[in-house]
Parts: structure tokens; sequence; C-alpha cells
């Protein structure tokens, strides 16, 4: 069964990016790539991803406007023109209502076949699925590290039950399920 996966990584005051959305404070922490739920194993788990303009301007940035990481198809949520990757599979959306992103999440979800959706980067499209009744789980990698200041993890209000938890390098990792109403 196809899920909606937040997999990211947090300071341990909440924040994923700095001011400025720097993530500093990220790429200089050490941590295992195959080790407990690491990146490795989970990207073999991701049939489709979606991403905010931010986290796509982010990549464009610090990976290069030639080179996109992903082969799955990913959708970015934008009210603004974004320059699209040359052959990548990147499809740009509007969609910020419940009824949008449910028919939105439909599409994603079958793209992805039997594997997972991931909301890849951007605590306010996390949200965004949260409160539309669409996240089903979430990954945190919390980094031992404060900035005071930032982009929020997850700015909504989310019940969450601790799955598994882990170490990976410097971070603690938690699994978390969403827990629906009623």
């Amino acid at each position: 069964m196809t899920r909606t996966v937040y997999y990211t990584a947090t300071t341990l005051d909440g924040f994923i990016a700095g001011p400025g959305h720097s993530l500093d404070w990220l790429l200089t922490r050490e941590a295992d790539a195959e080790g407990a739920m690491g990146y490795q194993a989970f990207e073999k788990t991701v049939g489709s991803l979606v991403m905010g303009a931010s986290t796509y301007e982010w990549v464009r940035e610090h990976g290069g406007p030639d080179t996109w990481s992903y082969d799955q198809p990913a959708w970015v949520l934008t009210h603004r023109q974004l320059t699209p990757y040359e052959g990548a599979d990147v499809r740009f959306t509007s969609a910020d209502t419940p009824d949008d992103l449910r028919a939105l999440h439909a599409e994603m979800t079958a793209a992805a076949g039997d594997l997972d959706v991931w909301i890849v980067g951007g605590g306010p499209v996390a949200a965004q699925f949260a409160r539309a009744g669409l996240l089903d789980e979430v990954v945190v990698s919390i980094a031992p590290v404060t900035l005071g200041a930032g982009m929020p993890l997850l700015p909504a209000h989310v019940e969450l039950v601790t799955r598994e938890v882990a170490q990976n390098g410097e971070f603690v990792v938690v699994r978390y399920d969403v827990v629906r109403p009623g």
C-alpha cells in the first residue's frame, strides 16, 4: 500500500532550514546513508515525490541547473514560474486547497505504483498534506544543534505515534505514524 511519507532532518529546536533557507547545519553533520533509517534504503521505497518551490530552487542552486537528482516523477507546489530540468519528469502545480491536494495526491499515488510518495522538503508542504488528511508517516533525523530561528519542521497540529527510534551517526532518527481523527 502506498504511503505518503515526510522524510526529513531537523535541528533539535525544530527547524529544517536556517534563515535564508541555509542547510549549513545539516551538511556538516555525520550520518550513514546505509545506516539506521538511512537515505539509501529509503530512496528505494519512493515511487513519486512532491516538494515546494523553495526546496526546488535550493536543489537547482546547490545541485546544479542541469542535474536533477531524482528518477521518479516529481511535483512542485508553486505559484511562480520556475525553470524546469530538461528531460526530467517534473510537474509544476498550484494545488493548495484540500480538494486540489486530494486530486494531486491521487495522481502522485498512481504514479508511485506500489511504492511511496515522498514529501521531500518544506514543512509547509508537509503541513498542507497533513491538514488534508493525506500524510501517513513522518521520519525525522534530529541533529544535535539548535538554530533559534528558521523554517519549522511541521507548522501544523499533527498527532503522531512513535514506531521506531534509532541512532544514525550524529542523528537520532524517529519514525512516526500519523494518527488520523476518528
